[in-house]
């Protein structure tokens, strides 16, 4: 890896976490942790477990409680991934090993049934209109789909291992798993040290289009609740002092997306394309709790938003040579001002 390009990294098979810490016999929480403050470029190998020491008083952790969906479809021949929800019954989709045309219809049960209509929001994508609508559709693809899993995961998981503790929203086609480790225990005992808790919702799309094609954030907007609740108590920590830790960087893209023109959060229900890369200015979000991303994500440049890349690829450099485990089940990285 050099200081140049976020590229030239690659993650050894070792370091891609292909089981739960809990399936492994440890609890979600028992996960490492490397902190890395902006400020001073500092290092520390710590766990999960210890983060309310690296937090002070009248600091506000912020949550992605959207629920995640069991996006993946089988097929006849091949099978389909949910990446974006257009409506209430159609949903831009990746195809793989079918022979995908406008027209081709796919038949679950005899009431549950999808056809192409159209081309998605970019490539590969295509448009998908469902038979049922709302509730009844997310209902049919809980009854018939199978969590999203990436080669580096062997076998297949219950729907569970993909939930974080407190998701309550369905609607994420992939786990923000940033906040898997949490604990209601371990919420508890941060609320003890005075360090509120805040909840937003912010449905994650498909990351990733497989064969290495990754999404044009652009092209790939995603659908963002933000409550009048979690907007007071945003602006009320900044206020003040303490400061704004979001969990995950669907968090960071969605407070930083619901900001009016006095730098204020505001109440926001709506989708947001924002893309957040290195040199842009922050306003609301200090500090940001995230695992660790492959080379080609958007969410790996995010980081460059709170460091210098040139600390955050020393910092990655020294996450492989430590063994800090890559992916929804892996360890954690808390990035500090």
């Amino acid at each position: 890896m050099n200081n140049a390009t976020h590229s030239n990294f690659t993650v050894p098979a070792h370091l891609h976490a292909a089981i739960p810490p809990e399936i492994r016999g440890d609890g979600r929480d028992h996960v490492r942790m490397m902190v890395i403050e902006e400020a001073s470029g500092k290092i520390t190998d710590t766990h999960f477990k210890k983060l309310s020491s690296f937090l002070r008083s009248g600091d506000l952790i912020v949550f992605n409680n959207s629920r995640t969906l069991p996006a993946h479809l089988p097929l006849p021949e091949g099978y389909l991934r949910l990446s974006q929800q257009v409506s209430d019954h159609e949903w831009d989709v990746l195809i793989q090993n079918h022979p995908a045309q406008i027209g081709t219809r796919f038949q679950w049960s005899p009431t549950f049934s999808a056809t192409i209509t159209g081309t998605g929001s970019e490539p590969p994508l295509k448009r998908l209109s469902f038979s049922l609508r709302g509730a009844a559709l997310i209902d049919s693809i809980y009854r018939y789909g199978q969590p999203i899993r990436y080669e580096y995961v062997k076998r297949l998981w219950e729907l569970p291992s993909y939930q974080t503790v407190y998701a309550t929203k369905p609607g994420s086609v992939e786990m923000p798993s940033a906040g898997r480790a949490f604990t209601w225990k371990m919420m508890h005992t941060l609320q003890k040290r005075n360090i509120g808790l805040a909840f937003l919702t912010l449905h994650a799309g498909l990351s990733y289009y497989e064969g290495d094609h990754w999404p044009q954030p652009s092209a790939h907007p995603e659908f963002v609740q933000l409550t009048p609740a979690t907007a007071a108590l945003i602006n009320q920590t900044k206020a003040k002092g303490g400061r704004v830790i979001a969990v995950g960087t669907t968090v960071v893209r969605a407070i930083e997306s619901a900001i009016n023109k006095e730098g204020e959060v505001i109440p926001y229900h709506h989708f947001t394309d924002l893309y957040i890369k290195e040199n842009h200015s922050l306003h609301v979000v200090d500090g940001l709790l995230t695992g660790f991303h492959e080379p080609e994500a958007s969410h790996l440049e995010m980081l460059s938003a709170f460091i210098p890349q040139r600390s955050l690829f020393r910092a990655y450099e020294h996450a492989l040579k430590e063994g800090y485990l890559w992916h929804e089940f892996g360890d954690l990285n808390l990035i500090l001002p």
